[in-house]
């Protein structure tokens, strides 16, 4: 079993809070706009870290972090990347590959808004953790964990701070 703590749009923000959570993953996701290298940095020194840049992140966190990031997780094909839209209404950008070779969870950040929601038609999972950090016009920060149990993902936990 995983357990995995899932973050997004942080904007170079960190705090001892959100650290406190990362201690307790095994590992850590974050779904771009990162911010600050700082950010991923201070993960990094705690946990394993799997991450994609967003659309405000400059060329060093780009140079570091893929746009795309497809991994196995146990036995869950997982698809993070920033900007990804949601089932029925998937961005351009990743509509036909998604179409064509659905994973069983993707992931992506963006909007601010935390959303998760089956596609029954792809047969998979998608989530959006919301916002973390305290730039945007989110009014709660949040995060995610969960874990992965061979093919299951179970035990999903929404983490909310005040903004």
């Amino acid at each position: 079993m995983t357990k995995i703590l899932l973050l997004s749009d942080t904007h170079g923000y960190m705090d001892n809070a959100i650290l406190k959570y990362v201690k307790q993953a095994d590992e850590v996701w974050h779904a771009g706009d990162i911010g600050d290298l700082k950010v991923t940095d201070a993960i990094k020194k705690l946990k394993p870290l799997r991450a994609v840049y967003g659309n405000i992140d400059d060329t060093k966190i780009r140079t570091e972090f893929p746009e795309h990031n497809r991994f196995m997780c146990e036995d869950v094909d997982v698809w993070i990347t920033h900007i990804g839209g949601y089932p029925k209404a998937y961005n351009v950008r990743v509509r036909e590959d998604i179409r064509l070779n659905p994973p069983k969870l993707f992931i992506c950040g963006h909007s601010h808004i935390l959303k998760i929601m089956p596609d029954k038609k792809l047969n998979l999972l998608h989530m959006n953790p919301g916002a973390v950090g305290k730039h945007g016009f989110h009014k709660k920060r949040t995060m995610l964990r969960f874990t992965i149990d061979g093919k299951k993902i179970d035990n999903l936990e929404l983490i909310e701070f005040p903004t």
